[in-house]
């Protein structure tokens, strides 16, 4: 890290230690278009959410399970577990 400024070190700093809330956010705004799209759209938004899920280290089997189903009513449950971690 000593190519950046100390600013740059600082919002570097702040976006790691916030990572996860970062991708929350993310997976909320993701739940929304996957209740809005069709098409191949919603197969880029699945295979998408499955790839976000893993960054946030959910259990591959139900990872599994959710895109096997591809029921949108699944997800904000998953999404309230992961804010209660």
């Amino acid at each position: 890290m000593a190519d950046f400024s100390p600013h740059q070190q600082k919002i570097i700093k702040r976006y790691y230690n916030n990572f996860d809330q970062i991708q929350q956010q993310r997976l909320s705004e993701m739940i929304g278009d996957i209740y809005l799209s069709e098409g191949k759209k919603l197969d880029r938004l699945w295979k998408n959410m499955g790839e976000l899920l893993k960054k946030l280290e959910f259990p591959q089997a139900r990872i599994d399970h959710l895109l096997e189903k591809r029921d949108p009513k699944l997800l904000p449950g998953v999404l309230k577990e992961l804010e209660g971690k």
